[in-house]
């Protein structure tokens, strides 16, 4: 454990000097922030109904630009000590490899975690120095949105760590992080839809959707902040939430499955890798 924790250190010492950690948490805070103020500007001024429009667009934009963000932290994570060299020197240390990709995932699970509750914390901020009356409910479901946040983005970390253990060059591990983006966060929902206007109804149920959608953590990330609470009157996820509602319980289950799958692969993988 203490390796694991050594090396984690590291990999937070490492983007604090590439300014990974402060160029994420500024993107995210201004973002987030521009979003409370438009959320607030129909009424003037930010209230209970603007928190929970701002939850909505701040789920929506966790979905395109926190995975982004993941991957391009993680996806040389392997490879790309691999071809600086540097990962035969760190090995060369009595350490487990299994302790290498752990303490790294760690790392960048940290990092990305930092820049997303302090980001996103801006929002909570500002609607606080307003003074504005916010309701417990409200406050519950913009908490739940920070913690499914932190976990879709170690999803991510996990699916870039599988990426980089897979090849050898940092080009390739790249190329197929932009592809895990372009399927999981755009084309798998385009395709899902076009599925359900061309089937009709008649051989996918309600079961059979709630099935597919654990295929994509964006889906399990949506529901889990869309649906079931009082945002999901402002989203556009308001008429599937009512043909599919998976426990939030299962929903946290089918994301901690897609980080623990891709993250053993990758444990397997370099395990057996020549350097």
């Amino acid at each position: 454990m203490k390796a694991i924790g050594v090396i984690a250190l590291k990999e937070i010492q490492e983007g604090l000097r590439n300014r990974w950690v402060f160029a994420a948490t500024l993107l995210l805070a201004g973002l987030s922030l521009s979003l409370t103020l438009l959320g607030s500007a129909p009424t003037g001024h930010v209230g209970a109904a603007a928190l929970d429009v701002v939850i909505v667009s701040l789920s929506s934009l966790t979905i395109f630009l926190l995975p982004l963000i993941a991957l391009l932290i993680s996806h040389d994570a392997i490879v790309g000590e691999m071809e600086r060299g540097t990962m035969i020197l760190l090995l060369s240390y009595p350490i487990a490899r299994t302790h290498v990709i752990l303490g790294k995932f760690l790392g960048h699970v940290t990092i990305l975690s930092f820049a997303t509750l302090v980001g996103y914390g801006v929002s909570a901020l500002a609607l606080v120095i307003s003074g504005a009356p916010v309701s417990p409910q409200s406050w519950a479901s913009f908490a739940a949105m920070l913690g499914t946040s932190v976990l879709l983005g170690a999803v991510f970390v996990a699916l870039g760590y599988a990426a980089s253990s897979l090849v050898r060059q940092r080009g390739t591990a790249a190329g197929i992080a932009v592809g895990i983006w372009l399927l999981l966060v755009l084309v798998f929902d385009m395709a899902l839809l076009g599925l359900l206007v061309v089937d009709q109804g008649r051989l996918i149920s309600a079961g059979v959707l709630n099935v597919l959608l654990f295929f994509n953590p964006t889906d399990l990330y949506r529901l889990s902040n869309l649906t079931g609470t009082n945002v999901s009157q402002f989203a556009g996820m308001a008429g599937l939430a009512g043909t599919v509602q998976p426990s939030f319980g299962g929903l946290l289950a089918g994301m901690a499955a897609w980080i623990a799958l891709p993250l053993g692969l990758a444990i397997a993988v370099f395990a057996r890798r020549e350097l």
